[in-house]
């Protein structure tokens, strides 16, 4: 079998070795609309690539709440303050969710839910783009709630269907906390965009700012020569309906509108709409400087990894306390 462990946490295609009887039942089960679980027989190919989606999910639900975090003691009321901390709460939740929906498939590789946060220390595990980047103003509090996690919810109700039954029950708690969280943010957002022109001025500022990791957020289109085979494992399993362009576009549809609604811009001149096609036409991200941030050189990337770090040491003595004791001989 394929040792996850000898290959670094790194997943690849392994389906030349499958029982094709069992192979051809389990594409039987999917098409049907049934539920896999953890103890079902699957592919290893669908093992993997629910490891690498699902480990790297939750791996960004609890980086994502670091760049909020910073925030938390500068809020400017007690108000939004607790509002950050809740959610700030529940991104770490939902990061513990998916990680132990994940350590249910590592279990034949004779891998935990410690090895993974390993990976991440190690740079073998990434997490998603966005929490890479600096939240210079009070402003990127509201972007990421309103924004990110906008992008979010369409990246994640894409899959509320998923043929991963765990992991499609998971998504349904994850998804309607999410709408709080986008809520929070479209709150901070309404605030500046009535303020004073210099809170307008910061707000604006924000935006222009994040509208390139936004529309990286849901990775490479299907042109491009990374990402598209990974888009096409994830459809044929069931795991995920739309494409990573597909979801771009929905975002776009969803959101340009009330960006521009509050007399806000995005920064491509090149953005327009083209009737015909029923598609926004938008300036390509520079998918070099995705790769560059996502491998861990981003603006704040080693910074939150160490304070990941930080964490997970300061606070080993709690796993060790909960640690089930040796069994005596």
């Amino acid at each position: 079998m394929y040792n996850f462990v000898e290959h670094g946490g790194k997943v690849t295609e392994n389906t030349a070795n499958e029982d094709p009887i069992l192979y051809e039942q389990f594409m039987a089960r999917i098409e049907a609309g049934e539920k896999i679980e953890a103890d079902d027989w699957m592919p290893e190919e669908y093992r993997q690539t629910l490891i690498k989606l699902i480990s790297m999910h939750g791996i960004s639900e609890i980086m994502g709440a670091l760049p909020e975090k910073e925030w938390t003691p500068k809020a400017p009321t007690l108000k939004r303050k607790l509002g950050i901390m809740a959610k700030v709460q529940d991104e770490m939740g939902h990061g513990q969710l998916l990680l132990r929906v994940s350590e249910d498939l590592l279990k034949p590789y004779g891998k935990q839910r410690e090895d993974l946060m390993q990976d991440l220390l190690k740079g073998d595990l990434k997490f998603h783009n966005v929490f890479h980047m600096a939240t210079k103003t009070w402003a990127d509090a509201g972007v990421v709630g309103w924004l990110v996690d906008g992008a979010a919810i369409i990246s994640q109700t894409n899959m509320l269907d998923a043929s991963y039954g765990p992991y499609q029950r998971a998504l349904q708690r994850i998804c309607a906390e999410e709408v709080f969280h986008a809520q929070h943010g479209e709150a901070i957002i309404m605030a500046l965009a009535e303020g004073t022109e210099e809170q307008r001025n910061m707000l604006q500022d924000a935006v222009n700012r994040w509208w390139p990791a936004l529309l990286m957020f849901f990775g490479p289109g299907s042109a491009s020569t990374t990402g598209s085979s990974k888009q096409e494992v994830t459809t044929k399993y069931k795991i995920r309906k739309s494409s990573n362009e597909e979801l771009r576009q929905a975002f776009l549809d969803k959101y340009l509108p009330r960006v521009f609604s509050l007399g806000l811009s995005v920064p491509d001149d090149t953005l327009y709409y083209n009737e015909g096609e029923k598609r926004w036409v938008y300036q390509q991200p520079d998918w070099n400087e995705f790769k560059q941030i996502i491998g861990n050189n981003g603006p704040r990337s080693k910074e939150r990894l160490r304070l990941r770090e930080i964490a997970y040491e300061n606070n080993r003595w709690v796993r060790q306390a909960l640690a089930p004791y040796p069994a005596y001989s």
